[in-house]
């Protein structure tokens, strides 16, 4: 816990320090100002929380007797649903990842074959992004580094026979989990999140009860555009969790919040480097912990 801690804490680390410019430090039994609770505001906004939720959660933290730091955590914390365990009793387990060029996301599937793979579990992922052969090329890197198998066929083949034969593959061989990698789909092209759309009727044909997951991996660096691609993505591959990467660069923490705030879709996992360990499972408390400036 310790190590997780320390790399979650070590991700957070700009956006802890641009919030800690304008959130005042706590001063225990002393009373806010509302001058100095307006710079909290301006500090949730530009750490990408959103005006609507900032505003919404300082005036929650002044309502309060007290008046100080310590609802805002509290507050914070409101924000996040509680978060139902997996739906990955079935077998195989089938997960569809979506997302756009440039996200991580298919650096993400080779992480997450990695550790169900150390789990024990008996993995095959379907390399779906046929559009690119980078893509697939990348991820049977990954792939073979887990241990674990893969479905591809030529490049340009149609991604929802690739998806297909994948979960028949995983029935037929008796996978413990099977994961899909779609393409990296602008959400605006609407070509292609038709195609997504196909995908995952196809993947119903293959197993009535599957995508048992659809996991959308965002990168945090986005801002709006992050929410507009979460927004489409919902309707059109019935997203159920989010992975949010990049957090250790340039992006701001707050993201996490708004993504919450605005589609109550739980965030699965949050990527906070380039390793496999920097990939960590989502824990609310220790990240408003880790990005809120230390008392």
């Amino acid at each position: 816990m310790a190590s997780w801690l320390k790399r979650l804490g070590a991700g957070l680390s700009r956006s802890r320090e641009k919030l800690s410019k304008l959130i005042p430090g706590n001063r225990a039994g002393e009373k806010l100002t509302d001058s100095e609770w307006q710079d909290i505001e301006d500090a949730l906004i530009m750490a990408d929380c959103g005006p609507e939720l900032s505003i919404n959660i300082v005036n929650k933290c002044k309502k309060e007797r007290q008046d100080n730091l310590h609802q805002l955590k509290e507050h914070m914390l409101n924000v996040f649903p509680e978060v139902k365990s997996l739906n990955d009793d079935k077998k195989p387990f089938v997960l569809l990842v979506v997302g756009v060029n440039g996200t991580g996301k298919t650096t993400t599937i080779g992480k997450l074959a990695t550790m169900y793979r150390q789990q024990g579990k008996k993995v095959l992922v379907g390399a779906a992004d046929t559009f690119r052969a980078a893509a697939v090329e990348q991820l049977s890197v990954w792939v073979t580094r887990a241990g674990a198998d893969i479905v591809k066929q030529a490049e340009g083949s149609d991604p929802a026979a690739v998806s297909f034969d994948t979960i028949q593959r995983g029935i037929s061989r008796d996978y413990d989990v099977v994961i899909i990698d779609t393409a990296g789909r602008v959400q605006t092209d609407t070509s292609l999140m038709n195609e997504l759309a196909k995908v995952h009727r196809v993947i119903q044909k293959a197993m009535p009860s599957a995508p048992h997951e659809v996991w959308h991996v965002v990168d945090a660096g986005t801002g709006q555009n992050a929410i507009n691609q979460v927004e489409k993505f919902k309707e059109i591959a019935h997203t159920t969790g989010l992975i949010v990467t990049k957090l250790d660069g340039t992006a701001k923490g707050g993201i996490v919040l708004q993504l919450t705030h605005r589609f109550a879709i739980p965030i699965r996992y949050i990527g906070v480097g380039e390793t496999l360990e920097d990939l960590l499972p989502f824990d609310a408390s220790n990240f408003v912990d880790e990005l809120l400036p230390k008392e």
